[in-house]
């Protein structure tokens, strides 16, 4: 029997990823994530999936990160009861990813209602919290490198992806096929994670490209390029907004600034507030993993004694009651929704105070407009001025570069037939795609939205 994948999102874009495999009657899906950018590709959120969710017999998540994990309350929501198994780190960051995505759904879409701007009435949120909690109890971690069975049939193993708390590998065998799925892969040198494992031999793999396209540069690190804009913006007494991702990203910025104050290159008390719960809980989740990351208890501990952590939306109001300068990381990474928009509108007006974007921000997001140099921000339904600065960040993204990715694709045991590049804008997933054909001198294809092909 023919083994096929389709490719329900992920492709040509870097959100929503989705990957339906089918063999002898059966359906799982690899990732089931949101897609997140222009309004044309967020409103793929709300459209039916080609595949009746009740007929998916299981659901394998390379990691947590909304892209890959937050369709799960939809497709539950939506008739699917069966397993979604994932590491052990990537349920525990789910149990916080998924109840505060649906939170600020929640919201985003009361906060319509109530100002009015919203096109819908009333404007609904895409899932709610009791969906959220619904998704959470078809979690089944499973350690890495064990392999098991999700369906009759059908072996699956994770490898370590680098990247974030608990992101995989997945190498999947059905029919005498082997596909291995990369995931986000982390970079070698992260300051945070350790390098992804070498993959496992495959027949079929699908690759991730987001920077297919470019290059990390060589001689900057996350301390050395953020320590000068944090010393400048401090010195002139403003206020920095980092938008943030609460996994991954707000830690390897949070561990940046600590080591900063310990170096004496910022003052050690400079104001940090770290205005996002789903981040407070992430970061604590580094003392539950020790070993999985490259920080030891004494470094987790000073990471987390660095920060002023604002809970509640009391709290996060009062920060801009505090004079003087200040740092304030807050979700989301891409300024999508969340707290930092609260942020964005007091401080973007004033050429004091600092913006600071610290990885790939989709075409689409505000982040992105905020990248391109845009006049005006849009937000909540009002054009707001910028006169911030705004600086973007090289050396932060936890993303494998042009030359990681192609390190990995090379490691892989023999002479893959099928090499599907996935998870990337047109240009970075048409570039990796030249370099396979050429340097590994293997046929390679940017997978197209909704394609099926079989492996």
């Amino acid at each position: 029997m023919t083994v096929t994948i389709q490719f329900l999102g992920g492709a040509g874009t870097v959100t929503g990823s989705k990957y339906l495999l089918r063999h002898d009657g059966q359906q799982l899906l690899v990732d089931c994530g949101l897609f997140q950018g222009y309004k044309a590709l967020r409103l793929r959120n709300r459209a039916p999936l080609p595949v009746v969710p009740g007929h998916i017999g299981a659901v394998v998540l390379t990691h947590a990160h909304l892209d890959h994990s937050g369709y799960l309350p939809l497709l539950v929501r939506e008739g699917f009861h069966g397993k979604v198994w994932c590491t052990h780190a990537t349920r525990d960051l789910c149990e916080i990813l998924l109840p505060d995505s649906a939170h600020l759904l929640e919201e985003d879409a009361a906060f319509a209602n109530r100002h009015g701007f919203s096109k819908h009435q009333p404007a609904l949120p895409l899932y709610t919290v009791a969906d959220a909690q619904r998704a959470l109890r078809h979690l089944h971690p499973h350690p890495v490198y064990q392999a098991f069975e999700p369906l009759r049939g059908w072996r699956v193993q994770f490898f370590g992806a680098g990247h974030i708390l608990g992101a995989a590998q997945v190498l999947l065998e059905v029919g005498g096929r082997r596909i291995l799925f990369s995931g986000d892969l982390g970079r070698a040198d992260d300051v945070l994670m350790l390098p992804p494992d070498p993959p496992p031999q495959a027949d079929a793999v699908v690759v991730e490209s987001t920077y297919g396209n470019r290059q990390h540069p060589a001689d900057l690190n996350l301390i050395d390029e953020l320590g000068p804009l944090l010393a400048r913006v401090a010195a002139r007494g403003g206020t920095a907004v980092v938008p943030v991702f609460a996994v991954g990203r707000a830690q390897a910025i949070l561990y940046a600034i600590a080591q900063l104050k310990r170096q004496r290159r910022l003052p050690s008390a400079l104001p940090v507030y770290l205005d996002s719960p789903m981040a407070i809980h992430a970061t604590a989740l580094l003392q539950q993993h020790l070993g999985e990351h490259r920080l030891n208890h004494h470094e987790v501990q000073q990471l987390m004694r660095s920060v002023k952590a604002t809970s509640t939306p009391d709290e996060s109001k009062a920060i801009a009651r505090q004079s003087g300068p200040k740092v304030i990381l807050a979700g989301s990474g891409m300024a999508a929704g969340g707290r930092v928009l609260h942020h964005l509108k007091l401080y973007l007006g004033d050429h004091r105070h600092m913006v600071i974007l610290t990885g790939y921000q989709a075409p689409g997001t505000r982040g992105d407009s905020l990248q391109r140099g845009a006049a005006t921000l849009r937000i909540h339904g009002e054009d707001w001025p910028v006169r911030a600065e705004v600086a973007q960040l090289q050396s932060a993204s936890a993303h494998a570069d042009s030359d990681g990715l192609m390190a990995w694709l090379g490691a892989v045991p023999g002479q893959p037939q099928h090499t599907f590049i996935v998870h990337g804008e047109p240009d970075a997933a048409d570039a990796l795609r030249c370099r396979v054909e050429r340097e590994l001198r293997r046929s390679a294809r940017v997978a197209e939205h909704g394609a099926v092909w079989a492996v």
